[in-house]
């Protein structure tokens, strides 16, 4: 086993044993963690590893969460077969939007991300008869059940959050060091070669963009399962700006670099709101910091001063 996948797989392995050791609150927390960063490490394989700089990620957040909870709430269909439609609605959404916004490029991608995001949103609200808009819904306890387990229960939550973080982490590790991961990188570091060597970009982008777009449903719907709400505050543009900052601070194009920074920056704002009702300025100014002193991110400095094969 190499010393990389032993890095990957101890974490799985700490995080696992931090289920049976930390309190109450905290416990809460990191399974809320886990479950974010799945978000953040779809978005990064589109922004991190691609390039594809996205301002309405929040959408695929969205229809994972949307297509997990309504399902649930108007028909009979039990979590699980309920959270498989999220992710199709997230694939699906991302393979329609893929194949028109890649035909743009840079701050014209940017845009029309962020457009189509705005009206996945706006959406929601119009049909609010069945989304409750703003107020969004409550999903039953009796629904969020998988194969009799409740994961409405701590202990039950935690351990589908690990199970989810792991699988798509190792995913993503898998991913990114085969042929496929190495031409997203190529098409980040350059496209114009990237495609004079032969490989269609336009194909390879679209790839990414449905991956991060499964991965990121695959977060809003155990977000709505597991913490049991579904509202139109996670489709807004500040749950498309999160993961941009959580892989800008754990380190873009870095297998682990989600999860540090959605660590990073929960308990950053964790701790700031119980100092002052200022807790942004707070958090702006940490932020600042770590991007002057750290531009890189915390595995992009792990990785350029201490581990340089760290994928």
């Amino acid at each position: 086993m190499s010393r990389i996948v032993a890095l990957h797989l101890g974490l799985v392995a700490l995080l696992l044993a931090l289920n049976f050791l930390l309190p109450a609150y905290t416990h809460g927390n990191i399974a809320r963690i886990m479950v974010l960063a799945v978000y953040a490490i779809g978005y990064n394989i589109a922004f991190g590893y691609t390039g594809l700089l996205s301002l309405g990620h929040a959408m695929f957040f969205a229809a994972g969460m949307y297509g997990t909870g309504l399902i649930l709430r108007f028909s009979e269909l039990s979590a699980l077969p309920a959270w498989g439609v999220g992710l199709a609605c997230g694939a699906g959404l991302a393979l329609a939007v893929g194949l028109l916004a890649l035909r743009t490029a840079g701050v014209a991608f940017m845009i029309v991300t962020l457009m189509f995001s705005q009206a996945v949103y706006l959406i929601i609200l119009y049909f609010g008869a069945f989304t409750r808009g703003d107020e969004g819904f409550v999903i039953e306890a009796a629904d969020r059940m998988i194969w009799g387990l409740d994961l409405g229960q701590p202990q039950v939550r935690y351990l589908a959050a690990w199970a989810l973080f792991s699988v798509v982490l190792l995913i993503s590790l898998r991913l990114v060091r085969r042929p496929a991961g190495r031409v997203f990188v190529a098409i980040r570091e350059n496209e114009l070669r990237a495609r004079l060597l032969g490989y269609d970009t336009f194909r390879y982008k679209l790839l990414a963009l449905v991956i991060s777009g499964t991965i990121s449903a695959a977060s809003g719907g155990a977000y709505a399962l597991l913490f049991g709400y579904a509202g139109a505050s996670f489709a807004t543009v500040q749950y498309s700006i999160f993961p941009l900052l959580w892989v800008l601070l754990g380190g873009a194009g870095t297998v682990l670099g989600p999860f540090l920074g959605t660590l990073f920056m929960f308990y950053l704002i964790d701790i700031a709101s119980g100092l002052t009702e200022a807790y942004m300025l707070i958090a702006g100014l940490a932020l600042i910091g770590l991007t002057l002193f750290a531009p890189q991110g915390i595995a992009g400095v792990i990785r350029a001063r201490l581990w340089k094969d760290l994928p």
